[in-house]
């Protein structure tokens, strides 16, 4: 069995932070690929854990996973950088 979901990496002062936006898991390293490598690990403790505690299905469900074949699929997501005007007197300048 193997398991697609997506994974967003940004940089955050040195450190680059992955996340996996489907289960809501993230972790950090140094390097971009650390990152990578870090979150494919998080993922796998995270999926170990709750199929331990008898929620792996639901979670998968309710977080929009299908099963293809020998591959569970999650939602495919649509990133875009967005802008929008501020009145905002606190901002950041």
């Amino acid at each position: 069995m193997e398991i697609r979901f997506t994974s967003q990496v940004f940089k955050a002062d040195k450190m680059y932070v992955a996340y996996a936006p489907e289960l809501d898991v993230s972790t950090c390293a140094t390097t971009e690929a650390k990152a990578e490598i870090n979150l494919r690990e998080a993922v796998r403790l995270f999926l170990e854990e709750t199929e331990k505690l008898g929620t792996l299905e639901q979670i998968l469900v309710e977080t929009g996973f299908v099963k293809r074949k020998q591959t569970l699929e999650g939602p495919k997501f649509v990133t875009r950088r967005v802008s929008l005007p501020l009145n905002l007197v606190h901002a950041m300048a």
